[in-house]
């Protein structure tokens, strides 16, 4: 497998996938510093400064060239200009042509089905363009509406690990929700 450099942006019905700028600070602190979304992220509620700095980080995951890296895309909503949010894909292996997903979006924008737009382009990234055989999603298991998007997704639970995880000062339980390439492929060709 060569990589993946997307062309963008990748285009939805309502977004636009795209890399990360030094602008969108103002919108990804929005949501950054907020308690409900970050509660089942990786990373804690961050204070603008810190926002910076995570972004900074982000303006170099615009591509993958190895097995082990982040892309990390905004997620823009044309109509506005707005980033809501963010997409992820992780390219797990080359040998095993494994991937994993994973996304947060600004609460204010939740329930709308824009996180499905997104991460369904990114699931046809994953797989069409880098040619995956299986994506995986990671998750808290408390985050039911994760949960029911990945599987609005066709994506099915394929493991509930308990008490895998020191996360946030306890220990917690994680749900793996998983797709095949020819099931990807079956729903997406009619």
């Amino acid at each position: 497998m060569p990589g993946l450099r997307p062309a963008y942006p990748l285009r939805t019905e309502r977004l636009d996938l795209r890399p990360h700028r030094m602008d969108d600070l103002d919108d990804l602190y929005a949501f950054h510093s907020r308690p409900e979304v970050v509660r089942y992220t990786p990373w804690p509620v961050r204070d603008r400064e810190q926002t910076r700095v995570a972004l900074e980080a982000k303006l170099t995951q615009d591509a993958l060239t190895e097995p082990g890296q982040w892309l990390v895309l905004a997620i823009e909503l044309r109509e506005t200009g707005t980033v809501i949010g963010e997409v992820l894909l992780k390219w797990a292996s080359d040998t095993d042509r494994q991937g994993e997903i994973g996304f947060a979006l600004h609460t204010d924008y939740q329930g709308k089905g824009l996180a499905a737009q997104a991460a369904r382009e990114v699931l046809r990234l994953g797989f069409e363009e880098l040619g995956l055989h299986r994506i995986c999603a990671v998750l808290d298991d408390r985050n039911k509406p994760s949960a029911q998007l990945l599987e609005r997704l066709g994506m099915r639970r394929e493991a509930h690990l308990i008490h895998c995880v020191f996360f946030k000062g306890e220990w917690t339980n994680e749900y793996i929700y998983a797709l095949l390439e020819d099931e990807w492929r079956a729903t997406t060709s009619h």
